[in-house]
């Protein structure tokens, strides 16, 4: 009987130490409720966009993302647009022209194969293949992978033919060209409106490539290099005309599509300013290595990147599903 008494007091003792450490009192939080889309109204793309500051997660993230585009935009700031070369890749490519066509960036920042990949796309089509395709029969059929699409080796030869005559024209000239000279006379000479690079030459856009011997151009010039051993390419006037940009802004904004050099060089430049007021991020990078790709927006604030007023955020997912959405809600409507 007292076995059973003692068992019953410890269970009450239990029962008061449990319920007093999950059911505590607690403070009420201000702020928005959390809320989905109601498809009993059916479907309005407008508003189903809309709800997502309100779903909570990277939702939330994506739609304050959209609403920092527009702040820039309004305040009339300074954009500065980095993607990654495989988003050129992607059909992204026609997104970029379009911000390049319409003038609703300042300057554009991407790597080699963000450069060569706009030209060559106009030479011929990739083609949505698949992510499982085996890699040696692809190799033995002259088809390159990147991702689920399919590039036929033939593209970069046609683009080498497109490409070394250009290289000659500017050999000719006997003067150092910087790479954002010979980005523009791919633009100009490869004349078609469907090109990211030819709407910046037309409209002045100028384009930094930090990392132009990185793919097929750099590629090209390996091979020019053969023939005139004496040929230059500055890019320390890059770097000069690059940074300089950020210096005496009245205000910045910057949109960093992807990692690596692209964000890099994107902040750098604006730390010579003390920071941009504007940044928005989308990657996949992790911090836990401490690379720069991987750094969260306050981090960048602690370099003098962003500045500690700026309205910032990175949303975590892949650019090809999301840039088109925060385009259509910030750009183009």
């Amino acid at each position: 009987m007292a076995d059973k008494t003692n068992k019953t007091n410890q269970d009450n003792k239990n029962e008061e130490t449990a319920r007093k450490n999950v059911l505590r009192e607690s403070s009420e939080v201000s702020g928005e409720s959390v809320v989905g889309y109601n498809f009993d109204s059916g479907v309005d793309w407008e508003k189903l966009v809309d709800s997502f500051s309100n779903t909570g997660f990277q939702a939330t993230n994506l739609s304050k993302a959209i609403e920092i585009i527009k702040k820039m935009r309004k305040d009339r700031a300074f954009i500065y647009l980095g993607y990654t070369s495989n988003l050129v890749t992607s059909g992204l490519r026609d997104i970029f022209r379009y911000l390049a066509e319409n003038k609703m960036v300042d300057v554009i920042i991407t790597t080699a194969g963000g450069i060569e990949e706009d030209i060559i796309k106009c030479l011929g089509d990739f083609k949505i293949g698949s992510f499982e395709a085996n890699g040696g029969k692809l190799r033995e059929e002259g088809i390159n992978r990147a991702g689920n699409i399919f590039i036929p080796n033939s593209r970069y030869v046609k683009f080498e033919k497109f490409f070394q005559p250009l290289l000659e024209e500017i050999y000719r000239e006997n003067k150092v060209v910087t790479p954002s000279e010979i980005i523009w006379k791919l633009g100009e000479n490869i004349n078609n409106p469907k090109s990211i690079y030819y709407q910046c030459w037309k409209n002045k856009i100028q384009v930094y490539c930090p990392a132009i011997m990185d793919g097929a151009l750099g590629d090209n010039l390996y091979f020019f290099q053969f023939k005139h051993p004496d040929f230059k390419v500055d890019i320390i006037g890059d770097v000069t005309w690059f940074n300089n940009t950020s210096v005496g802004l009245k205000k910045s904004g910057v949109i960093i599509l992807g990692a690596g050099v692209v964000k890099h060089a994107i902040l750098n430049a604006n730390m010579l300013r003390n920071g941009t007021e504007y940044a928005v991020y989308i990657n996949n990078s992790q911090e836990f290595d401490g690379s720069d790709a991987g750094a969260m927006p306050d981090e960048a604030v602690s370099w003098g990147k962003i500045t500690k007023n700026a309205e910032s955020v990175k949303v975590f997912g892949d650019a090809t599903i999301l840039f088109p959405i925060i385009v259509a809600k910030s750009f183009a409507s």
